[in-house]
């Protein structure tokens, strides 16, 4: 029987449906029991991370995360999962609410830019300026041997995300994207991950010749590991490398541990 991974979910909508389909998409099913069980918390009133940590006001969205993770244990869930990857910033208090495991985006992504880019590599990362400003990824980058390398238009980035949570992805936002993966190319940073949900919808507008990789992809291919595995294997390990940009397919078998309203607030 496989085991089950609560999603905490919601940051964005559209970006949670992306995982669930992505998720769905990973597994060679013959009968819809051969998919991996979700128990999905979509829950968009999660205080703004960009309010929080950009703009310096609005609530802390760590209260939140916590019970949702409580919920989802509650519910059932053998492990955590969250596509988020700002959120990623309240990973400990998420790990002291529940006793699962939780799937590391961060701690993965790390690991599949190291083999991609090699010890002393360049990284480009392709996310909001919060991800920069709290340096959710640099610490694991340098223990790692790798530098950390970010676009130089944090407004044109920010304003993308904006736009894609506002009135989804659309042409404006992509060349924002190409901008920026190609401003990270001359930098020296031709191995680059997109580290925002919101870019995780538009992953083909990165630019012509980089290699790049979506840390969502890598999220899935964690979760799909862990429901897949026995029960003593643990989720530590990084899973087999996978192509970038993979695309999703309809939606599948999904348990909602909460609805919202499909309106992110960042």
């Amino acid at each position: 029987m496989m085991r089950r991974v609560g999603i905490l979910g919601g940051m964005g909508p559209e970006a949670t449906v992306l995982l669930m389909q992505k998720v769905l998409a990973a597994v060679p099913a013959r009968d819809d029991a051969d998919h991996v069980p979700l128990i999905v918390d979509q829950n968009p009133q999660v205080p703004s991370r960009i309010a929080r940590l950009i703009d310096g006001q609005g609530a802390d969205p760590a209260p939140v995360l916590r019970e949702m993770a409580e919920r989802l244990e509650a519910a059932g869930a053998d492990a955590l999962a969250m596509p988020c990857n700002t959120a990623h910033l309240y990973a400990d208090d998420i790990r002291a609410a529940a006793t699962v495991p939780f799937l590391d985006v961060v701690s993965l992504s790390v690991a599949r830019a190291k083999a991609l880019a090699g010890e002393g590599g360049k990284i480009g990362i392709l996310a909001s300026p919060a991800v920069r400003k709290v340096g959710l990824f640099d610490a694991a980058m340098i223990d790692a041997g790798l530098t950390p390398v970010y676009p130089r238009d944090e407004a044109a980035m920010l304003a993308a995300i904006r736009q894609i949570k506002a009135e989804g992805p659309g042409d404006s936002p992509r060349a924002t994207l190409t901008a920026a993966s190609s401003d990270l190319a001359a930098l020296g940073a031709p191995v680059q991950m997109i580290a925002c949900t919101e870019f995780s919808l538009i992953p083909e507008a990165t630019a012509p010749g980089v290699n790049s990789f979506d840390t969502l992809d890598v999220l899935v291919e964690a979760i799909v590991a862990f429901a897949t595995s026995a029960e003593d294997r643990t989720p530590s390990s990084p899973p087999p490398q996978a192509d970038a940009h993979r695309s999703g397919a309809p939606l599948g078998q999904k348990t909602t541990g909460q609805q919202g309203k499909e309106l992110s607030r960042c």
